[in-house]
């Protein structure tokens, strides 16, 4: 005869349903932070628009997205794009004196301000790396890449460092505990951005990503995410032009839709208890 048990459901975080919003004072750019509609702050996205543009028209995307139990957080990048009157902004240096494009950029201004945005919402927002996701378009898709390989460069040194200070340096159960010390951001989304390094990294980056593109991508792009992520998700769509464009309709959307629904965490309820049977 078999009997049933009751296990109470333990939840990975402890933080509040609601975070505190994130502070003007401590992120040194504008952005828009829009809290979940459902009343749940499980989830955090990131929206880093592209060059030229600034996160206005990204806080609407977010909150047309209606993803659940999910706050957006756009922020717009930190430098105005020279001789230019309209508000154009770019995440790093992307021109030359004369106007033309940086063939090699150097991103570091960007990766040092969603570091510092980063350790904000995990140090004062009780947000968990885990469940925060980032989403960026052409140039905010390759800040948002290099982001997420720049946090878990970090995360391999903090953990290496502990490691040192172990008295059991070959007991499993220490080893088990490093690992679990390891924390890995939610997932990321590029929309045409390519890295911009090239990944040198001891263990592959576990944060799930998903990379959109229009066919501009060339095969080497694919080699670096590979090299630098352990799961990468590729959708083309080359029937609506050659140019990166965002993506816009419900077929384009669609395949990043199902990717957020498998990535995205959810809080279950208060006091839940989670049905078991057995065999006498």
């Amino acid at each position: 005869m078999a009997e049933i048990h009751l296990r109470e459901c333990s939840s990975i975080t402890s933080s509040p349903r609601r975070k505190p919003p994130p502070s003007s004072a401590r992120i040194p750019v504008p952005f828009e932070y829009t809290a979940s509609n459902d009343g749940t702050d499980e989830n955090l996205l990131i929206l880093l628009h592209g060059l030229g543009d600034t996160h206005i028209p990204f806080a609407k995307l977010g909150r047309s997205l209606n993803l659940p139990q999910t706050a957006t957080l756009a922020l717009r990048a930190p430098e105005q794009i020279p001789f230019l009157y309209e508000q154009a902004y770019q995440w790093y240096t992307s021109f030359d004196p004369l106007g033309d494009l940086i063939e090699r950029p150097n991103p570091t201004p960007a990766l040092d301000l969603l570091r510092i945005v980063i350790a904000h919402l995990v140090d004062d927002c009780n947000w968990l790396p885990l469940r925060i996701h980032l989403f960026g378009f052409a140039q905010g898709g390759s800040v948002a890449v290099e982001s997420v390989i720049s946090w878990w460069k970090c995360e391999l040194s903090r953990t290496r460092k502990l490691r040192v200070t172990e008295i059991r340096e070959h007991d499993k159960e220490d080893d088990d505990r490093r690992d679990n010390a390891t924390r890995q951001l939610g997932s990321v989304v590029t929309i045409g951005g390519p890295l911009l390094s090239y990944p040198t990294l001891e263990k592959p980056c576990p944060t799930r990503l998903l990379v959109f593109h229009r066919g501009s991508l060339c095969k080497s792009a694919f080699t670096s995410f590979s090299k630098a992520f352990a799961r990468v998700q590729e959708v083309e769509r080359r029937n609506s032009g050659p140019d990166e464009r965002m993506p816009c309709s419900k077929d384009e959307w669609e395949p990043i839709m199902r990717f957020w629904s498998e990535v995205l965490g959810c809080r279950t309820g208060e006091d839940l208890y989670e049905v078991m049977s057995g065999a006498t």
